[in-house]
């Protein structure tokens, strides 16, 4: 094979989405250089609409690193969210029970920050290849075919899979132990041109089955309900898709919700997924590339920031410092806190979902979780505590 280029660095990040730039600039900082590769555009990662919420750290992260000051001009602080059910609305004070809150900021805003900041620096992003293969994993190659059509290689001491759940990094990790869930139902989410129904999130629990009143701006919200996998987005007309909305948050105190046209519809699958280990010689798995969880705790893209927090400290102990067993030390530490999140994430989507096998039991006694929750400090303080995101160690 012929190459056009051969590009030598310390690191080459697989994924050029937020969890890979943040791997990049935390790097740079460090004095450590790395290439960024990704197959999609830089416009499609920054017009993608996905939702965002933003634990404590992860803003702190941001925030200490330089890489974003408009999270904090920019985005939305929510000191709570309300669980409804019963067809009445609880508050869960967050800042009361634990000090905390989370930010509501789009991941498009966040790669978008973090894109101009390793921008700035000049940092090597190369957006829109295709074909990208590690050839090899105790002395990193990667190759891939860049815009002009011909083949180009990066020799690195270290290859960072960070391409998400379709990743090309996952497969080359040897004698790896997978876990798998899959759910009964989806979310059929939407992005609608309306006013905010709520200051904060609404999780809502209905006969209907699940809700989720989430925001994105003053002027367009972001919606969900709970759906059939196979469900066609499609087939839905606006007016169908508010009315079933509107009966999953109605009760007796006629909470209500602002309507107007759809922008967007599509239908999000339930899956949890944790491969272990996250690391293979000097390949290392960061993100979705290594683990998926549901989206009702708010806890992918937070997993991200966590798990490069953990990786850019160890390598700038395996790379800097000469330190050999740095890498070794990875999968532990990340994935430490990838389970306590897989336990809140099921722990939510368990509560507030309804299977479609469930009876009259399954039925009261998730009334009686949820009512037992918002009773109790402790319950509460647990919720809140796993939703802001438990402080970095």
């Amino acid at each position: 094979m012929t190459t056009a280029s051969t590009t030598r660095t310390r690191v080459v990040v697989v994924g050029g989405g937020p969890a890979g730039l943040l791997l990049s600039h935390l790097l740079h900082l460090a004095g450590i250089e790395s290439v960024v590769l990704d197959h999609r555009e830089h416009d499609e990662i920054a017009t993608t609409h996905r939702a965002g919420i933003l634990e404590r750290d992860s803003v702190r992260l941001l925030v200490d690193s330089g890489a974003s000051e408009r999270v904090l001009t920019e985005g939305d602080r929510h000191g709570g969210i309300y669980l409804r059910f019963g067809g009445v609305s609880h508050h869960v004070d967050f800042e009361a029970l634990v000090g905390a809150s989370v930010w509501l900021y789009p991941q498009t805003a966040v790669f978008r920050d973090l894109h101009a900041t390793r921008s700035a620096a000049a940092g090597d992003l190369r957006y829109g290849v295709s074909d990208v293969q590690v050839l090899d994993v105790a002395e990193p190659r990667v190759t891939y075919t860049g815009t002009d059509g011909r083949t180009h290689e990066v020799v690195a001491e270290v290859v960072v899979g960070a391409d998400g759940s379709r990743s090309v990094c996952r497969p080359l990790v040897a004698d790896r132990k997978q876990y798998l869930r899959e759910y009964p139902f989806a979310w059929f989410g939407i992005l609608a041109q309306a006013p905010r129904s709520a200051p904060e999130l609404v999780y809502a629990r209905s006969e209907k089955g699940f809700a989720l009143i989430s925001q994105r701006t003053p002027d367009v919200q972001r919606m969900y309900f709970q759906c059939d996998p196979g469900e066609d987005p499609t087939g839905w007309s606006d007016e169908r898709i508010w009315e079933e909305l509107q009966g999953r948050v109605a009760g007796v105190d006629d909470f209500g919700l602002q309507t107007g046209p759809v922008l967007e519809r599509s239908v999000l699958p339930f899956r949890s997924f944790v491969q272990t280990p996250l690391r293979h010689d000097r390949l290392v798995l960061a993100g979705d590339a290594g683990h998926t969880v549901p989206p009702t705790g708010a806890k992918g893209l937070n997993l991200a920031m966590a798990d490069v927090r953990v990786l850019a400290e160890e390598l700038e102990r395996f790379l800097l410092k000469g330190q050999a067993d740095a890498l070794e030390t990875y999968t532990d530490r990340a994935l430490a806190r990838v389970w306590k999140a897989q336990h809140f994430s099921y722990w939510m989507t368990t509560m507030l979902h309804r299977s479609p096998d469930s009876e009259d039991f399954d039925e009261a006694r998730q009334l009686g979780e949820l009512e037992s929750l918002v009773s109790s400090t402790a319950g509460s303080t647990y919720l809140a505590e796993g939703y802001t995101g438990w402080p970095t160690v």
